[in-house]
């Protein structure tokens, strides 16, 4: 199995990132490509120049790049957050009222009466802060993952401002021109594109112009108003993806291969920060099976195709709430048919870059069986390549060895014991286990880069906080208090220079801190 993926345009990369981003926020596929293609025809308008129209166009694609980084937190108040994010979009969070009467509407729905009453009442006390306090961290790591991507730090620095407001309200208090150009722009474009899409020409003139000098830069937002019939023209004719990539100011860049790595690494990392138990998850399938393909003979693009496969193989998790992924128990047949189409979302948001659609297909094949009892096709053990074989043992072993919300994290033995089982019983590929479990026990320990000195008890701390565990269960855990808990948070936070636990756990992720476990047994 050959894979060329030589060639991929850096817009490329960030446009499908924008798709998977679309699905976390609860957004039609190519929403924010329509966004991207409305901001940088207003910046235009605007009299912008090529670098200040590159910033605005790269902003469009990434300025929901962090939204899988509050998708743990706010499952605790909505087990559909897709649901709620795709709301929030509509109104003003800044508004204490949208914000009170959407919690108090769709907190805990679903839940018990009891578990509902109590999910409202822990919401509201928590009040608009919480929620500042999300949206910061969604700025913050953002800022991280787009330096992942390679991009400078215009880009970076405007991603930490992407839900401040013109009048101040915003979550870190930045008003008027404080707030970089290409933010004010990209903020009357996507919301313009939003009421568009919902309520016509009419209605996005009529919010904009509503918002106009409090949420946006009136000056913008006269513009849009204005203008609103030529820059919205033709935004639902054609493709959006072709007319996205024709949109880029500068023309396009292609990425080299180490630099396509960097930002695959950065899509593994956006998908795994859907939950804290998946931390890392991609890149350790990536290893496992890369190492595996070599320990099976494969040839070494099959081994760079797999390495890539799987670190792109979960990007479809964001379009699936995080109230399915964090249940400890089990799951209604509902909840399994939105799990099943996991994998054909991953395939759906590479398919458009030529470059990566090889890739993507193999990668959505990871949760098919030899058996055909695998989703979302059921693809029978002819149609299955070994590459294809070896990334759902891969994947498998992975998994088991972290923890779900269901249960522990397995040891390798056990984990070991279970594969071998998976293959005589006729799921998995016996070839494909066998590669992995050579691999898993030949892979060297990884070597982990403390770049900021942490003492080993901020280590078991840090591993603690990218789990999501609560200050309390840490303190159980580790049995220490949990005023002591806290001291050694702050002191993580203040060396990794992050300031929320989604930021924390993308530097443990980064720097090798959630350790594999032990060599599986022989």
């Amino acid at each position: 199995m050959s894979v060329d993926s030589s060639g991929v345009r850096s817009s490329e990369l960030v446009a499908a990132l924008s798709l998977a981003t679309d699905l976390g926020m609860g957004q039609p596929m190519e929403h924010q490509q329509r966004v991207c293609i409305l901001a940088v025809r207003l910046g235009r308008a605007f009299g912008l120049g090529e670098p200040e129209l590159t910033e605005v166009y790269h902003l469009a694609l990434l300025r929901w790049i962090g939204c899988t980084s509050h998708a743990f937190e706010l499952s605790a108040w909505f087990d559909d957050e897709i649901a709620a994010q795709a709301r929030a979009a509509t109104f003003e969070l800044q508004r204490p009222a949208d914000l009170l009467r959407d919690l108090v509407l769709y907190a805990g729905a679903g839940r018990s009466p009891l578990r509902r009453i109590h999910t409202v009442v822990s919401a509201l006390a928590a009040g608009p802060g919480s929620v500042a306090d999300l949206l910061l961290a969604s700025c913050e790591v953002g800022r991280r993952l787009a330096v992942q991507l390679g991009f400078g730090a215009e880009v970076g620095e405007a991603l930490g401002y992407v839900f401040e407001r013109w009048d101040g309200r915003g979550p870190a208090g930045a008003r008027g021109e404080t707030i970089p150009l290409a933010v004010r722009v990209v903020q009357v474009a996507g919301d313009a594109e939003t009421f568009r899409r919902i309520g016509g020409l009419g209605a996005a003139r009529e919010v904009v112009r509503e918002r106009m000098g409090a949420a946006y830069d009136p000056t913008v937002a006269e513009l849009f108003c204005r203008e609103c019939g030529a820059l919205c023209a033709d935004l639902e004719v054609g493709e959006p993806w072709e007319a996205v990539l024709a949109a880029e100011p500068g023309g396009p860049r292609v990425l080299t291969e180490a630099e396509l790595d960097s930002g695959l690494l950065a899509v593994a990392d956006f998908a795994d920060l859907k939950s804290p138990c998946t931390a890392g998850h991609s890149r350790g399938v990536a290893h496992l099976a890369a190492e595996a393909a070599r320990a099976a003979g494969l040839p070494e693009a099959d081994v760079v195709a797999l390495y890539r496969a799987g670190l792109l193989h979960d990007v479809g998790r964001v379009g699936v709430p995080s109230g399915i992924w964090e249940k400890p128990g089990p799951l209604s047949e509902a909840e399994w048919e939105r799990v099943r189409l996991h994998p054909y979302y991953t395939e759906r948001v590479l398919s458009r870059v030529r470059a990566l659609a090889q890739v993507g297909g193999l990668a959505a094949l990871h949760h098919e069986r030899m058996d055909g009892s695998g989703y979302p096709h059921r693809v029978p053990a002819a149609m299955l390549p070994l590459a294809a074989r070896i990334l759902a043992a891969a994947d498998v072993y992975q998994a088991m060895t972290q923890p779900r919300p269901h249960r522990q994290a397995l040891g390798a033995a056990r984990a070991a014991a279970e594969l071998r089982q998976e293959a005589r019983d006729g799921r998995l590929e016996p070839r494909a286990v066998d590669a992995v479990l050579t691999a898993a026990g030949a892979a060297p320990q990884t070597a982990r880069r403390n770049p900021v000195d942490l003492t080993p008890r901020e280590v078991e701390v840090l591993r603690l906080v990218a789990r999501g565990l609560s200050m309390k269960k840490m303190a159980q855990r580790l049995g220490i208090s949990r005023k002591t808990v806290d001291h050694h948070i702050q002191h993580i936070y203040a060396k990794a220079g992050v300031s929320s636990r989604a930021a924390a756990a993308l530097f443990a992720i980064q720097h090798g801190f959630l350790d594999p476990p032990d060599a599986p047994s022989a």
